[in-house]
């Protein structure tokens, strides 16, 4: 999975995931994974701008090529219970289609 952590200057207009809590949604998912003995199938990548700053934090989980807005560890936590351990795409948090 790689989690948007991409940072922008304050009052920029496009906002980013940073400064809507990425860093430590990515901490919790790699902690998450270490905890679950998931480590070596599923990493928590930090990654750059994935140009959907109004939705975020974007979190995309592949090889699925899922997109999630991640608000909080709330979802980061459905998300690890649904997607990367029972398979399940978690609807309510899929990033709306352009």
């Amino acid at each position: 999975m790689f989690i948007c952590i991409n940072q922008r200057p304050e009052g920029h207009p496009k906002g980013c995931c940073s400064g809507r809590g990425s860093e430590a949604i990515r901490e919790y998912f790699k902690e998450e994974i270490g905890r679950l003995g998931l480590k070596g199938r599923v990493r928590a990548n930090a990654a750059g701008c994935l140009d959907t700053c109004q939705y975020g934090p974007s979190v995309v989980v592949y090889p699925d090529g899922v997109w999630y807005r991640v608000k909080n560890l709330d979802d980061a936590k459905e998300i690890i219970e649904r997607h990367i351990q029972r398979g399940e795409t978690v609807e309510r948090l899929l990033m709306p289609k352009a």
